[in-house]
């Protein structure tokens, strides 16, 4: 299984050019990728805009959305982006994209929430029109849980990424998702990817990277509290929480900070290279 590692951009107030930083550093660290997420109604960079700085500040590492709200985006414009950064980095983009689960970030921009799957679909669709002339073309992953969204990989994309929680959620998600596939007649099977949290320091650090994780889920309600303790913050964490993905079928697991600091990285890079 590859380790990727997310880049500091939808923690408010971080630096962009921390993230340059963040980037190169996590080059020659021996991540695999660096990921980013996607909200427009917060405190955050825009992940194209920043994927594209980072593509032309790096060399090796892969770019992945971990993921864009597809839905809010024109597509024919969208596209121009993504084969922008994929002529950049020459051929290190991965899109992974979903519905979103926030209506404020639809209202922020006047978009009706209702419709948002079809749309996604559509999009879906088109996309793979706009990457054909593309050598290679990025490829597509679909988030959510749903079935619909899982038969929108198995229809639409090459792979399936999962939002995060224990492996075995993700054991159970992956294996719909090989189903659906299965069942809709295509080859071989699809790309597996997942996600989690971490914070590693003080205290103070990981409370630093509770509060944050607490803040950018409130819209979940009480349910923002249980996510935040799936947060991982001890070493012996990561080391099993990587161990339990790489078990359950994970090809590629992106891990995303909560602490917008240089030092996480040194801290988590020798214990995914284990």
């Amino acid at each position: 299984m590859l380790v990727g590692i997310g880049l500091p951009s939808s923690i408010p107030g971080t630096d962009a050019r921390l993230s340059l930083e963040w980037a190169r550093r996590a080059e020659t660290g021996g991540f695999a990728s660096l990921g980013v997420v996607d909200r427009m109604r917060y405190d955050s960079h825009e992940p194209m805009a920043l994927l594209s700085a980072v593509a032309a500040a790096t060399t090796r590492i892969g770019l992945v959305t971990m993921v864009v709200i597809g839905p809010l985006r024109r597509t024919q414009v969208f596209a121009r982006e993504a084969a922008t950064i994929q002529r950049i980095s020459q051929g290190r983009l991965t899109l992974g994209l979903a519905v979103g689960a926030r209506t404020d970030d639809y209202d922020a921009l006047g978009q009706p929430h209702v419709g948002r799957g079809l749309r996604l679909e559509g999009q879906l669709a088109d996309l793979r029109d706009h990457f054909e002339d593309l050598t290679p073309a990025p490829h597509l992953l679909v988030g959510g849980g749903s079935d619909i969204s899982l038969l929108r990989v198995a229809r639409f994309a090459d792979g399936y990424v999962h939002g995060g929680g224990p492996p075995r959620s993700f054991r159970r998600a992956a294996d719909r998702a090989v189903t659906a596939w299965v069942d809709a007649g295509r080859p071989g099977r699809p790309k597996l990817w997942a996600q989690g949290y971490f914070a590693l320091g003080d205290a103070a650090t990981i409370e630093r990277g509770r509060s944050y994780m607490r803040d950018y889920y409130a819209f979940t309600g009480p349910f923002a509290d249980k996510i935040t303790e799936g947060l991982l913050t001890t070493p012996q964490s990561i080391v099993q929480f990587v161990r339990g993905y790489a078990e359950a079928g994970c090809e590629h697991l992106v891990l995303l900070p909560a602490v917008a600091e240089l030092d996480q990285q040194d801290r988590l890079a020798p214990l995914v290279s284990q």
